[in-house]
């Protein structure tokens, strides 16, 4: 938006709501005349970001209004109610698609992962602890399946879906466990499928 229109449709806002610029511009924590100077002189040329967010709080009005730029839409990421196990284990028959988690799209590119390739599950058990917590929620990357020593994978072991670190075995891979008190499980070969790599987690503090 360019600064003449905005300065234009701040004026209009201005009068509309019936509120003084001087009384503004102290709720910005300005001299009284910084508002008039940004109307009638263009001083400053464009409102700072900071300032645009309180204007629009304190007025009642989307930020675009005063020039803010529009919010990319959050990108809907599939969440599975059960989700992965960091203990006993879910059965996958039990599995069920629950509200969605929005994500940012910056977030997701950040990440790597593609939005048609990420799913949400939730945390069960301590297995993985104090990596991964009951009730954490974990972005899973369904791209990336190829195992290395460094990441956290959500796989399927014969009906099972767990969360855990992976090591080649012979005759398949060793389940690892982050908390030392769940012993190390062999998953042979064929008998288990990789779903993805876990690539961010979420947790209520």
């Amino acid at each position: 938006m360019e600064a003449d229109v905005q300065r234009a449709n701040f004026a209009k806002l201005v009068a509309a709501k019936g509120v003084r610029l001087a009384t503004l511009s102290r709720v910005l924590g300005r001299n009284p005349a910084y508002l008039q100077q940004y109307l009638m002189r263009g001083s400053p040329r464009e409102l700072p970001e900071r300032d645009r967010a309180r204007l629009a709080e304190y007025l009642g009005v989307d930020e675009t209004l005063l020039g803010g730029r529009p919010q990319a839409a959050l990108v809907t990421v599939p969440r599975i109610d059960l989700g992965a196990s960091a203990g006993p284990g879910g059965w996958a028959e039990d599995e069920s698609v629950q509200a969605p988690f929005a994500f940012p799209p910056f977030l997701l590119r950040q990440l790597g992962v593609r939005p048609e390739a990420a799913s949400m599950v939730r945390v069960a058990g301590d297995s993985m602890a104090p990596t991964l917590n009951d009730g954490d929620e974990i972005l899973v990357d369904r791209d990336r399946c190829r195992i290395d020593a460094r990441g956290i994978f959500v796989l399927r072991v014969e009906g099972e879906l767990l969360v855990k670190r992976l090591r080649p075995a012979v005759g398949g891979v060793e389940l690892v466990s982050d908390n030392p008190a769940y012993p190390v499980r062999l998953a042979r070969a064929g008998r288990f499928q990789l779903v993805g790599r876990v690539a961010w987690l979420g947790r209520a503090l």
